[in-house]
């Protein structure tokens, strides 16, 4: 676990970011000066993560595999505790939501999630490469909260799938969210024919049928 977390750590620095705590085996960090730096510390460690599974695998160890959310939004960070210990930590509804969109990625089998409010900051997410792919209601939230994907981490051949089928993937989700099923799932089926390494699209297809 060590080994792992000693390559992200740099990564999450070099995009002005800083680690507030280690939750186990996962990291939460906290970006202050823009949702591009988050971002592209969380494509920089899911390309750094593939790297280093390629050398477990050559030492004949099984592959990590993560999962990385991101939200946009205010925070309350200071020291709380009593007399026997104390610890830094921070508190809101936007740290919350952060933990429950990275715990989407494994329904999803993606690896990179953001929500409406850190896609609305982006200063540019044509650099990027994403797509919608749910609107969802979390657990402990009342309001519904857009979601995107974020694929530029993805093997080569399945990201350029997902780039060739975008416009096909978001016609055959409106129709989707318009209860139009029949028609959604001949779409989806024509993604995964394209590219049958698009986790999101079987998920809808399945979901139609």
């Amino acid at each position: 676990m060590n080994s792992y977390l000693s390559r992200m750590e740099p990564l999450i620095v070099e995009n002005k970011g800083f680690i507030d705590k280690y939750i186990g085996d996962a990291i939460m960090a906290l970006f202050s000066e823009g949702a591009d730096d988050a971002l592209k510390a969380g494509i920089a460690m899911l390309h750094t993560l593939a790297e280093y599974n390629r050398d477990r695998a050559s030492l004949g160890y099984v592959p990590v595999q993560i999962g990385v959310g991101i939200n946009t939004g205010s925070l309350i960070l200071g020291i709380v505790g009593g007399k026997s210990r104390m610890d830094g930590t921070v508190i809101s509804d936007a740290v919350n939501l952060a933990s429950r969109i990275e715990s989407l990625t494994k329904n999803y089998g993606v690896s990179l999630l953001i929500t409406q409010q850190t896609f609305d900051r982006l200063i540019n997410p044509g650099d990027y490469a994403i797509r919608v792919i749910d609107k969802v209601q979390v657990k402990g939230k009342s309001e519904w909260v857009t979601v995107y994907e974020v694929f530029d981490a993805d093997l080569p051949e399945v990201k350029a799938g997902k780039l060739a089928t975008l416009q096909l993937f978001t016609e055959a989700l409106s129709l989707y969210n318009m209860n139009s099923f029949r028609q959604a799932a001949g779409l989806f089926a024509d993604c995964l024919r394209q590219n049958p390494g698009d986790k999101v699209a079987r998920i809808y297809l399945e979901r139609c049928q």
